[in-house]
């Protein structure tokens, strides 16, 4: 998904490699120790994880809600806006209390997303859309209950639980579009492609590069998180 002391700072900031599977050498090495909590290599990774997924999810709700063609899809791209919105906020908050970097740009993956489901039009981006976003989702939900059952960081803590309800809800609202292969959909989830790590790694961020922020709609349903003190 060795100390504190022994570590520098950039590699604590921001992960080596990072995909929809678990990739650190050893995702329960403490990186930090914090007044919320140890900090372990999965923690951190989540953390970045979550936010890369806001980083093309967030684009995707907002073409969907100008490219899809049903009520369906289009209740599940104002899903994706809000929540990954939520969620995006949670993250911009704790990552610098935590000393983590996130990224500015989802995983060249990611983005492969995000073009191909802006090339498709009518039907088949409904179709793509709805089973995309089932497929993803659901990679990541096991994740999210594990960094909730295993980390010792109050702040990781609160993220997970924000993102396990975030993600059961839009793994909830593209089933209901009807559109989703569930056959095709959990054989690709169970038994991903092969990518070269690069693909799956969100680049960091240039040094300066000013934060991007996704901007909850005014209609959102999302309400800020209270974060723990300790």
């Amino acid at each position: 998904m060795g100390g504190a002391l022994g570590l520098t700072l950039a590699a604590l900031a921001y992960p080596s490699m990072l995909g929809l599977s678990t990739v650190s050498s050893s995702p329960d090495r403490i990186i930090a120790q914090t007044q919320w909590g140890p900090l372990t290599e999965s923690d951190r990774d989540f953390v970045v994880k979550v936010r890369a997924a806001g980083l093309w999810e967030y684009p995707v709700g907002q073409i969907g809600l100008q490219k899809g063609t049903t009520k369906g899809v289009l209740t599940a791209s104002q899903h994706l806006v809000d929540g990954h919105a939520g969620l995006d906020a949670t993250c911009r908050k704790i990552a610098p209390m935590l000393n983590i970097t996130l990224p500015n740009v989802a995983s060249p993956q990611q983005q492969g997303f995000v073009s191909q489901l802006s090339a498709d039009t009518g039907k088949q981006f409904d179709i793509d859309f709805a089973n995309i976003l089932r497929i993803t989702h659901g990679s990541i939900f096991n994740t999210v209950a594990k960094v909730r059952s295993t980390t010792k960081n109050s702040l990781v803590r609160a993220l997970a639980d924000q993102a396990n309800v975030t993600v059961l809800d839009h793994i909830t609202v593209m089933e209901k579009t009807g559109l989703v292969n569930f056959d095709q959909s959990l054989f690709t989830q169970t038994t991903p492609p092969k990518l070269p790590k690069s693909d799956l790694t969100p680049p960091a961020p240039p040094a300066g590069q000013p934060e991007v922020v996704l901007t909850p709609p005014p209609n959102s349903t999302e309400t800020p998180k209270p974060l723990p003190t300790s």
